[in-house]
């Protein structure tokens, strides 16, 4: 394999980047876990969200 005098460059550039995206992945599904256990929390004490009330546009209009 021909890869010059770059090749330790491209490696460690590939590797940076490699590691910055599995970080980021880590993060958002640490994340997402998170808030889901928040939510849990929240509709256990009794807080709904406002998406679930189910109102008709001609039942809100006065």
């Amino acid at each position: 394999m021909l890869t010059g005098s770059y090749a330790p460059f491209i490696v460690s550039a590939y590797a940076v980047t490699a590691l910055a995206v599995a970080t980021l992945i880590v993060w958002v599904v640490t994340d997402y876990r998170k808030q889901q256990n928040i939510l849990h929390d929240l509709e256990a004490r009794g807080a709904t969200r406002r998406s679930s009330h189910t109102n008709k546009p001609s039942e809100t209009a006065a």
